[in-house]
């Protein structure tokens, strides 16, 4: 597998359209995904001392998060939209090699900051609602 670019991993979000077009939320530098599991332990006596999983339990989520330039888009516009609110809205995550996840997310976090004759820059937090799939 050849080594891929971080420019080219990309957080898009939803129109919310019947059939959705997915846009770029615009000035990202930084993207993060982490994919976390919680384990369901079934361990026994049987077990022989190690412990034992139970596979396909427990509970799953995927956390994203980005930072950039704040350059005042309507994804930008919509991501801070849905922050207020506290809406859950559809995103997709694509990579350099045409792999897309799709899923609902809340927007846990959303933070801006900017110095004096310096650009206004923000970071966020996305927390999955549901199964987010391979597109």
């Amino acid at each position: 597998m050849a080594a891929q670019k971080g420019s080219a991993f990309l957080l898009k979000i939803s129109d919310g359209a019947a059939t959705p077009t997915y846009n770029t939320v615009a000035g990202l530098r930084t993207t993060q995904m982490s994919i976390n599991g919680e384990a369901v332990v079934i361990t026994s006596k049987d077990s022989g001392g190690w412990r034992e999983l139970l596979s396909g339990a427990g509970t799953r989520s995927v956390t994203v998060s980005a930072a950039g330039i704040f350059l005042g888009s309507a994804a930008e516009t919509q991501v801070r939209g849905n922050a207020l609110a506290g809406t859950i809205a559809d995103y997709e995550l694509s990579f350099e090699g045409g792999e897309k996840m799709r899923g609902r997310f809340l927007v846990q976090r959303l933070d801006y900051s900017g110095d004096f004759n310096g650009e206004r820059n923000y970071t966020m937090t996305l927390e999955s609602s549901g199964a987010v799939a391979q597109a």
